[in-house]
């Protein structure tokens, strides 16, 4: 049976607890916490640095916009002034990048809410996000999974999946930065 527990990691400003999991395997060792699927630490056995950029807190995460390690979304990058149209239907997101453009989503994007973990093993977890139809102003609801997988030899392996019932726009990424 997977286990889905984790570790207390931090608290947001709203007093919900935010979890970290440890996933180990192909000569890694991995820390994901729930907010924005963020990959928090990479190392690799033997070596000392770690591999990606992150806090060793769980504070600047929920202020910091560097975005590190984080699933980013509904639409990662930029959206122009940021409308777009789908079957004709103009839409206007919120314009939270110089005032004029919409950033990875928003100022709620998927970076900056908590995933649920369905699955947790040794080597892998799995987090879920519903994303309501009209959030941010996108349109339709969006159901996302992420599966983060440590495999032999010293890889780790993401897969991102979602599923919606009706026209939207979706551009995931993971946002990490390697040293």
């Amino acid at each position: 049976m997977a286990m889905k527990d984790g570790e207390v990691f931090g608290t947001t400003q709203a007093g919900e607890a935010v979890r970290r999991f440890t996933i180990r395997g192909g000569g890694l060792t991995a820390n994901i916490i729930g907010l924005g699927a963020i990959v928090q630490d990479l190392r690799l056995n033997g070596h000392d640095a770690p591999l990606v950029l992150g806090y060793d807190r769980f504070e600047p995460y929920e202020t910091d916009r560097a975005f590190f390690g984080a699933v980013v979304g509904r639409f990662a990058n930029r959206i122009g002034g940021g409308r777009f149209t789908i079957a004709g239907q103009r839409y206007q997101t919120e314009q939270n990048f110089l005032g004029k453009h919409t950033l990875h989503g928003g100022s709620e994007g998927y970076f900056h809410r908590p995933w649920t973990v369905s699955l947790h093993g040794r080597d892998f977890v799995t987090l879920t996000l519903h994303d309501p139809d009209g959030a941010m102003g996108f349109p339709g609801a969006l159901d996302v999974t992420c599966t983060y997988r440590l495999k032999i030899p010293g890889t780790l392996s993401m897969e991102l999946t979602a599923t919606c019932e009706e026209p939207t726009l979706c551009n995931l990424a993971q946002h990490s930065y390697f040293n």
